[in-house]
C-alpha cells in the first residue's frame, strides 16, 4: 500500500459514522448488508449513510454490487489487510514491531 492510499483510508475512517458503518460491514462478513438494513442498524438516515458509504468506497474500504433490486455493501477485507500491514510495517520506523507476549493474536473476523 502506498502512503497516499493509507492516508485516504485513515481519513475515511476518522469520522464516527463512517467508522461505525465500516465496523458493521466488517461484522456482516462476506454477506454484506443493504444500505437500508445498515441505516436501521446504525440508527441513521439513509441519505446520511449514503454519503458515508460513498466516502468509504472512494477510499477502497467498501464495495457494492447489485443483488436484485438492492445494492449490497461489503467491507473490502483486502484493503483493510493492506492498511493494517502498512501500519505494522511503518509504525516502528523500520525496526521490527514486537507483539507483547501477554497479548494473543486475534483475527479481525471469520472471513479473514
Amino acid at each position: 500500500m502506498q502512503e497516499s492510499d493509507a492516508i485516504k483510508s485513515l481519513a475515511a475512517l476518522a469520522q464516527a459514522q463512517r467508522l461505525r458503518a465500516f465496523r458493521a460491514l466488517v461484522g456482516a462478513g462476506l454477506e454484506g448488508q443493504t444500505p437500508g438494513a445498515l441505516a436501521e442498524t446504525l440508527g441513521v438516515s439513509p441519505s446520511a449513510l449514503s454519503f458515508h458509504l460513498k466516502e468509504l468506497a472512494n477510499a477502497g474500504l467498501v464495495s457494492s454490487e447489485p443483488n436484485g433490486r438492492y445494492l449490497v455493501y461489503r467491507a473490502n477485507f483486502g484493503q483493510m489487510d493492506a492498511l493494517l500491514g502498512y501500519l505494522t510495517e511503518h509504525c516502528c520506523q523500520g525496526a521490527a514491531c514486537e507483539v507483547s507476549p501477554k497479548r494473543k493474536k486475534k483475527t479481525v473476523c471469520a472471513a479473514c
